[in-house]
């Protein structure tokens, strides 16, 4: 009853905004990054010959000769931008467009598929083509929480800038994220990164602070350039230690006939006294010089440690969610353990001529993984690459490139990307080395020993740019050709496919204005796999999320408010289980994970600088044929609770 007041109320409240507040039109001239996101325009570096001091800052004074630091002064850029020579200079995000999705696999429009819970294994609902075409460690179910140094923000900030950010979910879900940085000198920066998570389990806690999930995770960088322009650096150190606190999923009603699915805190899980850890660390340098005429040679440097632990009491009654194999310990108790690392150093030349950037590249990559119960302890491997890129930028909304590597020998890749204002074309081929862990791994409960051929793919994409008065269209297309694909079995084990397979994906992203303040965010993907290797792949068929929203700035525009729904659905289909022994999703034919469309109430503000969330996850339980909803087998998705969160900046 509550509830249902509660929701009747905010309802009521979204259509007396309507009469009350002013018109917020879509913003014109920007560019849809995606479901629900728009892409920030950046700013392009200024020049050192345009600076207006002789130390590299510009005036920063209003008026009343008052010094203002704010967003405007403390910007960033990326790494991927200055070793294009494109480099841009982008603001602080103050946008509210799904702020409310803070959670990692919310802010990645549900395309991942995970435990139910925050920080926990997740993967990829539609295939996706790895960037690395050499050897991985092959254990990336916590790769969303490990802030790749790719991605990384370098900064150009005049005064210290801080960036505080606090989600507090219910069920005792909290995350907080801390990021500092500021000016030693005009062209030298330095920062550091915090970001810690502490989750709950939502299923069968055993007191208020028994955790499924606790992270720690920092980063220090720094840039820099010298007084020419001629020279440039950044570098940056990455640690996260992710550990999570395994359940095995809710014994089935079947196997224990007093065990229920949607009791949540009281249902009966499998485990524990089980723990699995993933410890990372990153080293990351890349600097260039400008030789002159627009010649330009680089060097990049990566050190790359993953540590691996799973462990687990065998003991009744965890010990019934285990095969009866001991292979490494015949006692009560498991211990795996794998360690992967490896040393990166790409070394190339780069430059313009006429409108067209060039890089042509040499990479080595150097590393081993190691188990205490492999046959020689370690696995080494060298690897040795060639390849390049060519970026044309034919106008300012018109642009072809092309890239490649090749991996000496037997592997490759070679992409190709054309852009226009209507019309985006995109085609990648590549054949890639399927993981060591695939190939070899030694678990006390699970051993093999493979050697697999290498994975192909043909991937091509393309999506229209269709822009009217009130409503932006990109209709698109996905087609996968995938061979000797590599993949875990109903027995838990790695295999490899022997036929090929094939998907066509049309889709759907839509941004509709509705008169003057309500809008309309949604994307749908339907998917068709065919092939004799068709069932390898487990994708639901019909994809879709959207948003309906209040959007409107309130009280002479100093608070900017969104409120509305967040609907998600997923067509039924046979998801992949987990085994968190080897911490890898494997096939089954058993569990069908159902369709069910889930809402969730959102409101999200801003007042000056400082964002406000607040989120009702799974309004529409209770009104439902069925209690609730999975997302993978035995692991039962949200109950009703509440979010909030909030995130500010502070500029001295």
């Amino acid at each position: 009853m509550i509830r249902r007041i509660v929701i009747s109320g905010i309802l009521f409240s979204m259509l007396s905004l309507q009469s009350l507040f002013a018109q917020r039109p879509i913003p014109q001239g920007q560019t849809t990054g995606g479901f629900g996101q728009t892409a920030r325009p950046g700013r392009e570096l200024v020049e050192q010959q345009e600076e207006e001091e002789t130390d590299g800052r510009r005036p920063l004074l209003d008026d009343s000769t008052r010094q203002v630091y704010g967003p405007k002064t403390s910007l960033f850029y990326f790494e991927k931008d200055l070793k294009r020579n494109r480099l841009k200079l982008f603001e602080q995000d103050t946008l509210l467009q799904n702020f409310h999705n803070y959670d990692p696999v919310a802010k990645q429009n549900w395309k991942y598929q995970d435990l139910a819970n925050i920080g926990s294994a997740a993967k990829p609902v539609f295939y996706e083509v790895p960037e690395l075409i050499g050897l991985s460690s092959g254990f990336h179910v916590y790769d969303l929480y490990f802030r790749d140094p790719a991605e990384r923000r370098y900064f150009d900030t005049k005064s210290p800038f801080t960036e505080m950010a606090a989600f507090f979910g219910g069920g005792n879900r909290n995350m907080l994220d801390i990021s500092f940085a500021r000016n030693v000198t005009p062209k030298w920066n330095i920062g550091l990164d915090f970001h810690t998570m502490r989750v709950r389990k939502t299923l069968n806690p055993v007191e208020r602070d028994d955790n499924m999930v606790e992270q720690n995770a920092y980063s220090l960088h720094t840039n820099y350039r010298s007084e020419n322009g001629k020279y440039w650096l950044l570098g940056s150190f990455s640690r996260m230690n992710h550990e999570v606190f395994e359940i095995g999923g809710i014994i089935p009603p079947e196997v224990d006939s007093t065990s229920l699915y949607f009791t949540y805190e009281d249902a009966k899980v499998w485990l524990q006294n089980a723990r699995a850890r993933d410890l990372r660390q990153d080293y990351h340098l890349y600097h260039e010089y400008k030789l002159g005429n627009g010649l330009q040679v680089y060097h990049t440097f990566d050190r790359k440690n993953q540590n691996i632990v799973f462990e687990a009491d065998l003991s009744p009654p965890d010990s019934l969610f285990y095969n009866n194999q001991r292979l490494n310990n015949q006692q009560d108790t498991t211990e795996n353990r794998s360690d992967f690392a490896e040393w990166r150093n790409e070394f190339g030349v780069k430059g313009s001529f006429k409108g067209f950037y060039y890089n042509a590249l040499t990479r080595i990559r150097n590393g081993r993984m190691e188990s205490p119960f492999f046959p020689d302890k370690r696995e080494a491997f060298n690897e040795v690459y060639i390849g390049g890129e060519l970026i044309g930028q034919l106008s300012e909304k018109w642009s072809i490139s092309a890239d490649g590597e090749y991996l000496i020998p037997g592997a490759f890749r070679i992409h190709g990307l054309f852009q226009s204002p209507w019309l985006e074309l995109e085609y990648t081929k590549a054949l890639y080395k399927p993981t060591s862990m695939q190939q070899i791994y030694y678990g006390n409960h699970y051993r093999w020993t493979n050697e697999f051929d290498n994975i192909g793919v043909d991937q091509i994409k393309g999506r229209v740019i269709l822009d009217f008065d009130k409503i932006s269209l990109r209709p698109n297309l996905t087609l996968n050709r995938i061979n000797n694909y590599v993949f875990f079995n109903e027995e838990k084990e790695a295999t490899q496919a022997t036929g090929e397979a094939f998907m066509l994906m049309p889709g759907l992203i839509a941004n509709i204005q509705i008169g003057k303040k309500f809008r309309i965010d949604a994307e749908m993907i339907f998917t068709e796999i065919t092939g004799e290797g068709s069932d390898n792949f487990r994708i639901p068929q019909f994809f879709a999320n959207t948003r309906i929203y209040f959007d409107s700035p309130l009280f002479d525009d100093n608070v900017y408010v969104q409120l509305g729904l967040d609907i998600r659905y997923k067509s039924s289909y046979f998801a992949e289980a987990y085994n968190p022994t080897f911490q890898q999703f494997y096939l089954q034919n058993s569990f069908d994970v159902y369709a069910y469309p889930v809402a969730d109430l959102f409101l999200d503000f801003r007042i000056n600088r400082t964002r406000v969330l607040f989120k009702y996850n799974h309004l529409n339980s209770g009104f439902m044929k069925q209690d609730g909803y999975f997302v993978t087998p035995d692991y039962t998705g949200y109950r009703s609770f509440l979010d909030l969160g909030i995130s500010w900046y502070l500029f001295d």
